[in-house]
């Protein structure tokens, strides 16, 4: 049609286009006027192209999308990585978001009052099969150490995941039994998990303080759930559609950022498939062969690193 200013798929006149459509700066989709996102620049870009960095932002720290989620489940691991010490700046944000939504949108970028000069990654939910095969950590990883961002140097840093209930059990009932047997888990063998975390004692009594030893998870998660350190707890378990791991500190090492995938995904499997007298018969070295039924290099790696796996010395690169 001659006087047709839309798409193959989309009629329009020249002033309905001129009105009510805009052109996104990167793809060249046209998109409705309401729907477009645009930048400082006042330049418009549609969902794909805004999410993938271009002309992006670093939104606010309520800022919560519809979430995505990425392979097979049940068990999806939603990861927030914060990153301090190179500025909470738009343009280093649009680079991280490219080399980590180059192929998916993955994740995105907030704001987070805890940070001095920096900003969190957020991912959308992904199984670890897709943290581990398709999730680009490793270039994106790098591209935040090359533009001068640390995670683990400067203490204010935090690597959180969080865990879909669901996954947990097929009722209320059954996830919660599994949440007090994670949060057993946690007190009873409390030393080892602080240094897996990587955290002072008094990063960890600040930010993702421990509830204290019980005899029963149950007795854990009464306290957790009566609202005891609020949310700066190791485990929050008070979310409506996840519990979130905090105790772990930032990182910018890939084998230290699959490694705690690994170890999360591992202890719900265990939390989940062993009742808890089981669990209470547990050494620190038999919860460590119950983790290792899958194929983790990276936790063992990390877990020879810590001095937490009975093992010859290895060498360890630098934390940042």
């Amino acid at each position: 049609m001659a006087n047709d200013y839309g798409t193959h798929y989309l009629h329009l006149c020249a002033s309905c286009r001129a009105d009510n459509y805009v052109t996104c700066e990167n793809c060249g989709a046209l998109i409705p006027q309401e729907d477009a996102h645009y930048n400082d620049e006042d330049e418009a870009y549609c969902d794909s192209c805004y999410e993938r960095g271009y002309g992006g932002t670093i939104h606010n720290y309520s800022y919560k999308p519809e979430p995505i989620f990425y392979g097979d489940g049940p068990l999806y691991l939603g990861v927030e990585l914060e990153v301090d010490e190179a500025g909470k700046d738009n343009i280093n944000a649009v680079q991280a978001l490219r080399a980590f939504n180059q192929e998916n949108v993955y994740g995105y970028v907030k704001s987070d009052g805890s940070l001095n000069d920096g900003f969190e990654l957020v991912t959308h939910p992904c199984t670890l099969e897709t943290h581990l095969q398709q999730v680009p950590w490793r270039e994106t990883l790098e591209a935040l150490r090359g533009m001068g961002y640390r995670s683990h140097a400067p203490g204010t840093c935090g690597l959180h995941v969080h865990v879909s209930r669901k996954a947990l059990g097929k009722d209320v009932y059954e996830q919660e039994e599994t949440i007090a047997k994670l949060l057993y888990i946690f007190e009873r063998f409390w030393q080892e998990i602080l240094r897996f975390s990587r955290r002072t004692e008094s990063q960890i009594n600040h930010w993702a303080a421990r509830y204290g030893y019980k005899d029963r998870g149950e007795e854990i998660l009464k306290e957790a759930k009566h609202g005891a350190n609020g949310r700066y707890a190791c485990i929050n378990p008070t979310n409506t559609d996840t519990i979130k791991f905090r105790v772990f500190r930032g990182t910018l090492k890939y084998n230290t950022v699959i490694a705690t995938l690994q170890f999360v995904a591992n202890l719900c499997r265990v939390a989940t498939s062993l009742p808890e007298y089981r669990i209470q018969e547990f050494s620190w070295p038999a919860l460590i062969e119950a983790l290792m039924q899958d194929n983790c290099p990276e936790l063992v790696q990390y877990l020879k690193e810590r001095n937490l796996y009975v093992n010859e010395p290895v060498t360890a690169e630098r934390e940042v």
